[in-house]
C-alpha cells in the first residue's frame, strides 16, 4: 500500500523533479516490502515458492519505478510548469 500511496501523493507535485522524489520513496517502500517478504519466508509464514513468485513481481515493479524516476529526471525543463 505504501508504494502506490507514494506514487499518488507524488503525482500532485508541482514539478517532475518533485514527483521523482516520491517515486524514489516508493522504491524505498519496495525495498522495505522485500525485507518483509524475506522475514515471512524465514520464519515460515510463507512458502518458499510463494516468496520466489512475489519477489519476482516486486523486482519488476522496482524496475518500472526506476524507469519512471529516470524518465522524470531526464525530461526537458520545458515540461515543468513555470515557477511563480
Amino acid at each position: 500500500m505504501s508504494i502506490d500511496a507514494n506514487i499518488v501523493e507524488g503525482r500532485n507535485q508541482p514539478t517532475d523533479r518533485k514527483f521523482a522524489q516520491y517515486v524514489r520513496i516508493a522504491i524505498n517502500s519496495a525495498n522495505e516490502l522485500e525485507a518483509h517478504l524475506i522475514m515471512a519466508r524465514d520464519i515460515g509464514a510463507m512458502k518458499a515458492g510463494d516468496y520466489a513468485r512475489l519477489r519476482e513481481q516486486l523486482i519488476q515493479v522496482r524496475k518500472m519505478l526506476h524507469g519512471l524516476a529516470n524518465r522524470l529526471l531526464n525530461l526537458p525543463k520545458s515540461s515543468e510548469p513555470a515557477a511563480d
